[in-house]
């Protein structure tokens, strides 16, 4: 934990099971709030599993998961974005139809300080606020370098590392104190990932957002994490800094294999 500062998210003895097959078992850690935390660990060490666990796509067997002191483990996913969790997939899912700046506007639903009942009565807020949230969404957008030309284009035909750019600042736009993101990096190539790590970066810097990412990219982890987690075969096998985990020989045999 990054030193001076309080737990945003506290897992306890989080376990789930899939038949026969303890996918998480026991894990615990600790995010602090403004850190960058990776949870890394070769494939099928339970990484994913455990991020469903805390975005509520998953409900588990036992174990709790405190964000903000408040237990929301079980929560339905949209309850958990609500109270300021926002999840990041793999994959992006960019909706089709809907240009750049439209796909951004979604990520705004949280935020509306009207619901739909009470703006059927107060109809002439509708205006200001639309034209608030667009004003914003557009600077977000180019605060990420996503040029001005690029807001009323269809997304779908832009490069795979915008697409995954796009997902983060819609993610962004919900307003979250705590940003879980799935393998960012993958897929991209150098140039992109570290164009990614940046952004991270400056999450945490200018707008005070937690992190805490799934990645195999071992070398962007190394470089913009303040704390590792290490998985492997459903269990927590290291935690610490960079510098810790890279030398531990658990974490060395999980991705390298016995001498």
């Amino acid at each position: 934990m990054l030193e001076g500062t309080q737990p945003l998210l506290k897992a306890k003895d989080l376990s789930l099971s899939f038949g026969g097959v303890r996918a998480v078992n026991d894990i615990s850690l600790e995010i602090a709030r403004g850190a960058i935390h990776s949870l890394i660990g070769p494939n099928g060490s339970g990484k994913t599993t455990f991020l469903n666990i805390v975005s509520g796509v998953y409900r588990p067997d036992h174990g709790t998961v405190q964000f903000k002191e408040e237990n929301i483990a079980g929560l339905k996913p949209h309850r958990i974005a609500a109270k300021g969790i926002a999840r990041v997939f793999q994959n992006p899912e960019l909706l089709p139809g809907m240009n750049t700046l439209e796909n951004i506007l979604l990520g705004y639903h949280l935020r509306l300080k009207e619901g739909a009942f009470k703006l059927g009565f107060r109809w002439r807020r509708i205006p200001r606020e639309e034209e608030k949230i667009r004003e914003e969404a557009s600077q977000l957008l180019r605060s990420f370098g996503i040029d001005e030309g690029m807001l009323g284009q269809d997304p779908s035909a832009f490069p795979y590392g915008i697409k995954k750019l796009l997902e983060i600042v819609r993610a962004i736009a919900t307003g979250p104190d705590l940003l879980l993101l799935d393998e960012p990096a993958a897929g991209m190539n150098p140039d992109e990932a570290t164009g990614i790590m940046k952004h991270l970066q400056q999450l945490r810097r200018d707008r005070k957002i937690t992190v805490f990412l799934v990645e195999h990219n071992i070398d962007m982890v190394m470089r913009i994490s303040d704390r590792i987690t290490v998985l492997n075969f459903g269990q927590k096998i290291a935690e610490g800094t960079p510098e810790e985990v890279s030398a531990n020989p658990e974490v060395i045999e999980a991705y390298l294999g016995a001498d």
